[in-house]
């Protein structure tokens, strides 16, 4: 059965100092280095705001607290030099503590960032389909799809760019969902120069896919390079534009037809013509266009 942590009110909580030194963190995670120093100085100021939480389940067998939330906390306040801190004292397996935990680094990790990406990976490899995780986050199915994809297929330099702020990770994801390195890294370097965006990425991506079709071996060439891509993308844009025209003058012609058979139909001894030759009526036209009414 899934588990799904129950809400307990405020007042049916277990509250206790325990010691520092009793508490087992069994899930730790990377931190900001100056968030974290924030954190500390918060803490001395201010005090705890928020306790941590932890599990006492196996607390008489190994004479430690296990820590579900609050890592940061917890360290901060060993950098204090404090002995004892503030917990929530829940009794619970160990897989509900690690999906207590994950969830809530999901919810105060901020979205949009290869951590919120790493999590929902997590939290899927404990069982969870994308569905239910898009339910506790409040995202698209098909968004988390897409993460979890860029912290499956996404290659090294994919995700550093990410967190270095290079593009975001809508864009990451779009290129992640290609196998192809090469054409991976043809749109990094083409995203470097302002020549594709995540808008601009569809239409990118199927310029490279035709370039590769023109070949024998079905992929892009060795040689092929930003500079080609941005030839594509002049030619391609050359194209329409010259599509747009030819398809503008043709109206043009069609709607001077047009007119010209709709001033025909005005004249009565025309219409008293083909009555008299018993000729068929004019034709219906199909889509928007109509005759006037004589």
């Amino acid at each position: 059965m899934d588990f799904v942590p129950d809400i307990v009110p405020i007042k049916k909580r277990r509250y206790e100092e325990i010691p520092i030194e009793k508490v087992k963190v069994i899930n730790s995670r990377n931190r900001d280095d100056e968030q974290f120093d924030m954190n500390v100085e918060s803490i001395d100021q201010v005090g705890l705001l928020k306790p941590i939480r932890v599990n006492d389940r196996f607390l008489e067998k190994s004479g430690m607290y296990e820590l579900i939330c609050g890592e940061g906390r917890l360290l901060a306040h060993r950098r204090l030099g404090r002995e004892v801190v503030k917990a929530e004292v829940i009794n619970c397996t160990r897989k509900e503590a690690y999906l207590q935990s994950l969830i809530e680094n999901i919810a105060r990790t901020k979205p949009d960032s290869m951590d919120f990406a790493r999590e929902l990976k997590r939290l899927h490899d404990e069982g969870w389909d994308c569905k239910r995780i898009g339910r506790i986050t409040l995202k698209s199915e098909q968004y988390i799809r897409e993460y979890i994809r860029l912290v499956e297929q996404g290659e090294e330099r994919l995700i550093q760019g990410v967190e270095q702020g290079v593009f975001p990770i809508k864009f990451a994801t779009q290129v992640a969902s290609s196998d192809d390195g090469k054409l991976q890294n043809i749109l990094m370097d083409a995203f470097d120069e302002g020549l594709v965006t995540s808008t601009s990425f569809a239409q990118a991506r199927q310029l490279l896919a035709a370039r590769a079709r023109s070949t024998r071996s079905k992929v892009l060439p060795d040689q092929y390079s930003v500079s080609q891509l941005r030839k594509d993308i002049v030619d391609a844009t050359k194209t329409k534009a010259s599509y747009v025209r030819e398809a503008k003058t043709k109206e043009n012609r069609f709607m001077t037809l047009f007119n010209g058979l709709n001033e025909l139909w005005h004249d009565e001894s025309l219409r008293k013509l083909l009555d008299e030759e018993k000729l068929p009526p004019r034709p219906t036209l199909k889509g928007d266009f109509h005759y006037e009414t004589p």
